[in-house]
């Protein structure tokens, strides 16, 4: 048990030092976003290698399910930023900086991003150490509330790509398919996705711990970098937004209000 936290911790440091090379090479902080996911399913993986005292199906689940959702994500991410060049917020910061951005990002974005991502997985390392009993009513509700997030994230992902691939869609609002029951479609899922693995981790002794992990992430989607940080840009550049934030369901998915 004592070797899997400090492992874990160096293994997320270590790829956010070789990604931020790599950021200085490209001149494109923006990598790190690809990696948020992949960078969980890591973290996973060697909490699995090296643990042993957890029960090997739970193990297992959690190490599956993990990693389902960060290779998708990772996955997507890297195919709709191919090309793109660096994302608006890390061309803002690299302004401000001028040439002490390089230095600044190894902090501010990459090493944040390892504490932050070491933080929010400690429901799933901590199955891989703390022993509990065999799969149960904790781990079926975990499972399902994780496939429904992966479900949200990946239909609404997938409506928002076909939506912007239509050039009948420039300039308008996305508001069809989950995107009408709920402005934030992916952000939801992605809460579901972390509430659901924190709840196989209850099911064993240690899990109570865990709790601060989800209630981060659902700090971040909902009041810093998730929809305040989206809805800023998009109520500048799309007319029709302010509208559409009026009738539908900030997060959690809800039938619209009439106009």
């Amino acid at each position: 048990m004592s070797t899997v936290f400090p492992a874990t911790a160096l293994a997320a440091f270590t790829a956010m030092a070789l990604l931020w090379l790599v950021s200085l090479w490209r001149r494109d902080a923006s990598i790190v976003d690809i990696w948020w996911g992949p960078g969980f399913a890591l973290i996973a993986a060697v909490a699995f290698a090296l643990g042993s005292g957890g029960d090997p199906a739970r193990r297992a689940l959690s190490l599956a399910l993990v990693s389902l959702w960060g290779l998708r994500l990772g996955a997507h991410l890297l195919w709709r930023n191919w090309g793109a060049g660096e994302d608006y917020r890390y061309q803002a910061m690299r302004r401000r900086h001028g040439e002490r951005f390089g230095l600044v990002s190894l902090g501010t974005v990459f090493g944040l991003q390892g504490f932050l991502a070491w933080i929010v997985s400690l429901p799933v390392q901590v199955v891989h150490v703390s022993a509990g009993g065999a799969l149960g009513a904790l781990d079926a509700l975990g499972a399902a509330l994780t496939a429904l997030g992966l479900g949200f994230e990946a239909v609404g992902d997938w409506q928002l790509a076909r939506f912007k691939a239509d050039p009948a869609s420039r300039g308008q609002v996305m508001d069809r398919g989950l995107w009408r029951y709920t402005r934030h479609p992916n952000y939801f899922g992605d809460c579901c996705v972390w509430w659901g693995l924190t709840a196989i981790a209850l099911a064993t002794p240690a899990g109570i711990w865990t709790l601060p992990a989800p209630l981060l992430m659902s700090f971040l989607l909902l009041r810093v970098s998730g929809v305040p940080l989206l809805e800023r840009g998009l109520a500048k550049r799309r007319p029709g937004y302010a509208d559409y934030v009026a009738r539908t369901s900030a997060f959690f998915p809800w039938p619209p209000k009439r106009s």
